[in-house]
């Protein structure tokens, strides 16, 4: 690869680990700058304890919606695989990248050849079967909720429950080992938290992490060879596409991304959504008023609010240019969903919650190949889960939130609430 050349760093700081310990409305500040006066710009590699590297190179700033779509619909220019370093802002060994990111960071043809087995395990029965799991899952949580005392953290409560329970159930881990998977997936995205790591180093969080969601994958994949049953784990050992098989290791890869972008994708947009929809009770009250009619374009607000998944890297694999500038190869990009998504250019009054809104062409998915493989799963439990809280718990009124510190998920740890308690 072409040695990245010297140039001046841009003066607004979206590197450090102080400007991602900020609230997303005061990191949105600078993104807003960055989109007016300078949409393409140069920065210092991220701040990181996980593998410091004074000699680390710096990286290219996409902070509009066109750049975005443009760099995701674009793999071969712009490769996400292994060799290339990955997704991540940082710098993460190459064996944890294939142990930990399965598709995410793999580019075609091996990439299109994984995600077609995996796709093909989704059946249209089995999405029907998932689907009446999520809307019973979600009765459940609800039931449990006002069950207690008219108090609770909501991300424990509610938000995180939901998605780790229809992975869980779709994929087979049996009930005793459901909260240390969840454990497991939460330390994934939380090793720049100092809950996370508390007195550790983020490396042994996010190893530890990554060997227990391994484990877990090993054990259950061998159980269903021996003795099949009706979930995705069987499904995935079994499943071929012209011949093509997943291997045990490849299987793990996807179960860790399963139970860690499956959850968080959900986990975060329903908190943030419920915090909003508290915060704007005029969007509550349309939701509410007349919630099957308006729920679809909801989720699609939600989701672009929330922008759960923060940041993506991607590696020039050649020399190219964007907005005139050249990028040579070997140089990195790197996408900034949450502020696509408040780009005044594609969304009338970004910074407005409007579950009404007619277009909504977000980016909370990702774009191109690497398109979200369980955008539909997410939108499911999202219906679910607010047409239970919206008709069974209509006063939940929502305190301050707790953010997650981190560039890579737009994480709120800790969400009160309070509620009346009679369903």
């Amino acid at each position: 690869m072409t040695t990245t050349e010297k140039r001046p760093y841009d003066p607004l700081d979206i590197s450090t680990q102080a400007f991602w310990a900020q609230t997303p409305d005061a990191r949105e500040e600078r993104f807003a700058e960055l989109r007016r006066e300078r949409p393409l710009s140069w920065h210092p590699p991220a701040e990181t304890d996980l593998l410091p590297d004074p000699d680390a190179p710096g990286f290219w700033a996409l902070v509009t919606h066109a750049d975005i779509q443009a760099v995701s619909r674009d793999a071969e220019t712009f490769a996400s695989g292994q060799q290339y370093g990955g997704v991540m802002l940082e710098d993460v060994p190459e064996d944890m990248l294939e142990a930990a990111h399965s598709i995410l960071a793999m580019d075609a043809p091996r990439h299109h050849r994984q995600r077609k087995v995996i796709s093909s395990v989704f059946t249209p029965r089995r999405v029907r079967q998932i689907e009446e799991q999520i809307a019973e899952q979600a009765r459940l949580i609800v039931d449990d909720l006002l069950a207690g005392d008219g108090s609770a953290d909501f991300v424990t409560a509610v938000a995180a429950r939901l998605p780790m329970w229809t992975i869980s159930q779709m994929i087979g881990i049996p009930p005793e080992r459901r909260q240390e998977v969840a454990d497991a997936a939460n330390a994934m995205v939380g090793w720049n938290d100092p809950d996370y790591i508390g007195d550790g180093d983020p490396m042994a969080v996010l190893l530890n992490g990554l060997m227990t969601l391994h484990t877990a994958s090993f054990e259950l994949s061998a159980l269903r060879r021996e003795a099949p049953a009706d979930d995705l784990m069987t499904a995935l050992v079994q499943a071929e596409v012209d011949g093509d098989a997943l291997t045990d290791e490849e299987i793990a890869a996807f179960f860790v991304l399963l139970c860690v972008a499956g959850n968080d994708t959900t986990r975060q947009t329903s908190s943030h959504a419920i915090l909003a929809l508290d915060r704007n009770p005029d969007q509550k009250r349309l939701l509410t008023e007349e919630f099957d009619d308006r729920i679809k374009p909801a989720v699609e607000e939600f989701v672009r609010w929330a922008s759960p998944v923060l940041t993506f890297r991607r590696t020039a694999t050649r020399d190219t240019e964007i907005r005139g500038q050249r990028i040579a190869e070997g140089e990195r990009v790197v996408l900034f969903y949450h502020s696509g998504n408040r780009d005044e250019s594609v969304f009338t009054d970004p910074h407005v919650f409007d579950i009404t809104r007619a277009e909504n062409p977000h980016v909370g998915f990702g774009g191109g190949p690497h398109f979200c493989l369980g955008h539909h799963l997410a939108k499911t439990q999202l219906r679910a889960l607010f047409h239970q809280l919206l008709n069974r718990v209509p006063d939940l009124s929502v305190g301050e939130p707790e953010f997650l510190t981190g560039n890579f998920i737009n994480g709120i740890k800790r969400l009160p609430v309070t509620f009346g308690t009679a369903s």
